[in-house]
């Protein structure tokens, strides 16, 4: 399937690109284009990572169990809030 860039600056930036590399414009534009897609889903995959980290991180100490002479400096209303 062919791509057609109509924009001139785009044009001009993606021969700059090339030359500069020194790979036809088809490769030039698969390299940055391959880039470019590595960096955005590496970044989500951090993302889901952390997410993920955390969740776990979240459901150990949700195992520790509470303790009988844990000492509340703080008095609670009904609704869990601090008086």
């Amino acid at each position: 399937m062919a791509l057609q860039i109509a924009n001139p600056v785009v044009v001009k930036k993606v021969e700059r690109l090339a030359k500069a590399v020194g790979l036809s414009k088809t490769a030039a534009v698969e390299r940055a284009v391959d880039k470019l897609l590595a960096e955005t889903v590496g970044v989500a995959k951090s993302r889901n990572t952390a997410s993920a980290s955390m969740a776990a991180l979240l459901a150990q100490l949700d195992q520790v169990a509470d303790r009988k002479d844990a000492f509340d400096p703080l008095e609670w209303d009904e609704h869990g809030l601090p008086r």
